[in-house]
């Protein structure tokens, strides 16, 4: 933001949970709407735009609307945060496949996630501190060891990021122990164990065996 000309036109349509500037549909409307006025409208957002960050909608909405349109691609969250906190997704020793999911989604319940964690996997969920509690007690049911490592990345990238780690069993408890905040990520399985010595001056740990 701080490399925005001056004289150029700013609007905030930021998100979060329960608040949202302005909808969805309203975003789509105005990006045609401006660009449809002969001016140059850059879209900026956090992350990859592609992944749980609804630019395939305004894309859309754009082409659609006739106006022509170039993505940019910028670094997911998963991504970033997990190499700012040296956690690797994947590692040959332990991870050969990773799958990223949103935690908060209408239908959790009935959403099939069996498989996407476990040995050999990592499972990065999205948007998934306030419903914590009920996303473990799901990936349980499905089948995953309640002694499984997570981790909570907090901020990610960010200066102020937290690092916390526990096992599956206690995700809810962590989250409400540590107060934890959005935006955070949660990653499942033996890569949240990794990167522990090389954090200690920016971790707050919770104590998680080590497979």
């Amino acid at each position: 933001m701080a490399l925005v000309p001056a004289g150029i036109r700013l609007v905030s349509v930021a998100k979060r949970r329960d608040r949202h500037t302005m909808q969805q549909d309203a975003i789509g409307d105005l990006l045609v709407a401006e660009a449809r006025a002969g001016n140059v409208v850059v879209r900026l957002k956090g992350g990859d735009p592609f992944i749980f960050g609804r630019g395939g909608e305004e894309v859309s909405a754009c082409v659609a609307g006739g106006v022509p349109v170039e993505v940019i691609p910028g670094i997911s969250s998963a991504l970033g945060g997990a190499a700012a906190a040296f956690m690797p997704l994947t590692h040959r020793d332990h991870a050969s496949i990773v799958s990223f999911v949103a935690g908060e989604c209408r239908g959790l319940a009935n959403q099939d996630w069996t498989g996407l964690a476990g040995k050999g996997r990592t499972l990065v969920i999205y948007m998934g501190v306030t419903g914590a509690d009920r996303i473990a007690e799901k990936l349980i049911a499905d089948g995953l060891s309640p002694d499984t490592p997570i981790a909570i990345l907090e901020r990610a990238t960010q200066p102020d990021m937290r690092v916390l780690r526990s096992v599956l069993a206690d995700l809810g408890g962590a989250v409400l122990r540590e107060l934890v905040k959005s935006p955070a990520l949660i990653i499942v399985g033996d890569v949240a164990t990794l990167g522990a010595d090389a954090l200690t001056s920016i971790t707050k740990a919770v104590p998680c065996p080590v497979s």
